[in-house]
């Protein structure tokens, strides 16, 4: 393997040290990895959606519809972690290229197996690679930023961006691939789907010079790192990530129901980009605040907020009531998920934050994969907007978990990451 080019960790300086987005973008050589980093990541936005809505309309059922998607997001979660691993030891560069040629082609085959009326388990076979491959872009351009501002009180900007950053591709992606699969042809949004994520992988991959520094060790010793998910902080995280894909996968398949239900399905996608506009407005507020509350305590109180409203979903029998509360459900997403990220920068050594990150994002996955699987058997089966009742359910047992184990979130002056040598022992840079 290669070396990889590396920059040294930026320290601050007096000008640096307010927190406003101006001075964020200023950081330098940042806009070498954020404009192809969103690039990259806009068609994650488009996958699920793409995926419930073609194979919906091959099989017309939501329950299959959902099932595919859910094997989809169930391989990226279990596979995310892995790859946050690969890249802090080997380099972003050497997992992105592999894996975003290895996401077009499995997209490409699910695409065609689904026009072709493939059975079930067909499909199943096609959509684990294509969740498996999913570039991790988004962990990727958080730990950019992590070597960027090495102790620097922007951070938590930092982190307020990236999640608006995200949200505004779940702005955009679903208003695409609705307006492609109901449009133009329903295989249209995956087929896309794959082609961006070939075009915009490679294009941040490309950026060799601002990924994140890769451990070398000398002579022929190696050295194994525990993983991420050893730090007890990292692991109730993940417990409250899960609640948060449950909103999402909860609501993609429940609003694709409840529009198809009353004839308007190309409402969709604008309701889901109403929900997710919620998400980025209050993305952009957290981060032009300065807080003074804990992280912690911001956490609890933001998931409270989350869960209540995710909790009045299902009453909701209107377009309109609809929207609303899909605005206040998304309004209350974005601080728990910056809290959350903010928290891995003190709770994990730089040389994991990688990995951490994708656990996080795998576990928005995994919760977002069991929550279309569960809200498609409850569209099928009960009534439309049944699926709502998941994004409740999960939120709450999310919530139950935070509370219960919140002070597992208070860093213990430094985690340590443990190497174990095979030979000599190497020792092992600690934040």
């Amino acid at each position: 393997m290669g070396s990889t080019v590396t920059t040294a960790p930026e320290k601050t300086s007096p000008a640096s040290s307010h927190s406003g987005y101006g001075q964020l973008l200023r950081t330098r050589g940042a806009w070498t990895f954020l404009l192809p980093g969103f690039a990259a990541r806009q068609p994650f936005a488009m996958l699920t959606i793409s995926i419930v809505l073609l194979v919906q309309h091959t099989t017309g059922s939501y329950g299959a519809a959902g099932a595919t998607a859910a094997a989809t997001g169930v391989s990226m979660a279990l596979f995310a972690p892995y790859s946050g691993r690969l890249a802090d030891r080997h380099g972003q560069r050497a997992v992105l290229i592999p894996g975003v040629l290895v996401h077009t082609l499995a997209g490409v085959s699910l695409t065609a197996l689904a026009l072709a009326h493939a059975p079930l388990w067909a499909l199943f076979l096609a959509a684990v690679p294509t969740g498996a491959s999913v570039p991790q872009v988004s962990p990727m351009v958080r730990a950019r930023w992590g070597v960027k501002l090495y102790g620097s009180p922007l951070m938590t900007t930092a982190a307020a961006f990236e999640s608006v950053t995200d949200e505004l591709t779940f702005v955009f992606g679903p208003l695409l691939a609705t307006a492609l699969c109901t449009t133009v042809t329903p295989a249209a949004g995956l087929v896309t789907e794959a082609g961006l994520t070939l075009f915009g992988g490679l294009l941040f991959a490309a950026q060799k010079g601002t990924q994140p520094p890769v451990d070398s060790s000398s002579g022929s010793a190696r050295v194994q790192h525990a993983s991420a998910l050893h730090v007890p902080g990292v692991r109730v995280l993940v417990v409250t990530f899960l609640g948060i894909g449950s909103v999402f996968g909860g609501m993609q398949v429940a609003l694709a129901a409840f529009t198809e239900s009353i004839g308007e399905p190309g409402l969709n996608g604008v309701l889901y980009g109403v929900f997710a506009a919620g998400n980025m407005l209050s993305g952009i507020a957290c981060g032009a605040i300065a807080w003074k509350v804990a992280p912690q305590r911001r956490l609890v109180l933001g998931y409270t907020a989350l869960a209540l409203t995710a909790s009045a979903l299902w009453t909701a029998h209107s377009v309109l009531l609809l929207a609303g509360l899909g605005l206040l459900v998304g309004m209350c997403i974005a601080p728990a998920l910056i809290t959350g990220y903010t928290l891995v920068e003190a709770l994990v050594p730089a040389a994991a934050r990688t990995e951490a990150f994708t656990w996080l994002t795998g576990a928005v996955a995994l919760g977002q994969a069991t929550a279309v699987t569960v809200a498609g058997q409850l569209e099928d089966r009960l009534w439309d907007g049944a699926g709502f009742l998941v994004p409740m359910g999960g939120t709450v047992l999310a919530l139950v978990t935070l509370v219960s184990l919140r002070s597992l979130l208070v860093p213990q002056q430094r985690n340590r990451m443990v190497a174990r040598g095979v030979g000599h022992r190497v020792p092992v840079t600690v934040d």
